[in-house]
């Protein structure tokens, strides 16, 4: 089976997710018995090709095969992230690829603080995305801390991306600590953009960030 066989087929579908996952889970079937060395590397070469729809199977090949998330490290993930130049790219990283992983401690709290001080929008993004995985539950031990400490070094931060994803964070671990999000908001107050307020706040005080 060839990468270009893969490729061709994630290509071939409508572009939704349902049908993207369908052929994911075909390829999935089908190469269960590859080494998880050979799918890391499938899988990166999946998100290199610019293509949103197959970086998105990569992530979930690498996902659901558990030799291949075993081997996740920061090099690994790293990889996997490389190229990132939109939204959904960078949602799917941090949903399905990074933030497990930073769950399982399989990448450590440094790296993703390093990826909320880079220069590119995408990294920074996606240490925020990546804390939405710690609060879900079963939440990750320290998550609100570690959760806040990428907030709050991205507090600051205007760029539209970082501004959504900003408020997604709380907002998710609101669901686990509500009192910890509600002392962060008061803190940073006249730090945070008003979109963040406007929908953290609301979510606080109406289960929804409308």
């Amino acid at each position: 089976m060839s990468f270009r066989e893969i490729l061709s087929a994630i290509r071939a579908t409508n572009g939704t997710v349902p049908e993207v996952r369908a052929v994911r889970r075909k390829y999935s079937s089908q190469l269960r018995e590859l080494s998880g060395d050979a799918m890391l590397a499938l899988a990166t070469k999946l998100a290199r090709t610019g293509d949103v729809l197959a970086r998105f199977a990569g992530y979930e090949l690498v996902r659901f095969h558990p030799a291949a998330f075993a081997l996740l490290d920061a090099n690994a993930v790293v990889a996997l992230g490389e190229g990132m130049d939109s939204w959904d790219a960078v949602d799917a990283f941090g949903s399905i690829i990074s933030g497990p992983a930073w769950k399982r401690d399989q990448i450590g709290d440094a790296l993703v603080i390093s990826w909320a001080r880079a220069k590119d929008r995408w990294w920074r993004r996606a240490a925020l995305v990546s804390t939405v995985t710690l609060n879900r539950k079963p939440p990750a031990n320290d998550h609100v801390q570690r959760t806040l400490e990428i907030c709050a070094t991205l507090v600051d931060d205007r760029d539209d991306m970082i501004v959504k994803a900003l408020s997604w964070a709380l907002r998710e671990l609101s669901k686990a600590n509500a009192d910890a999000v509600r002392r962060f908001v008061n803190d940073h107050r006249e730090s945070l953009a008003p979109r963040v307020k406007r929908e953290v706040g609301n979510k606080l005080t109406r289960g929804t960030k409308r």
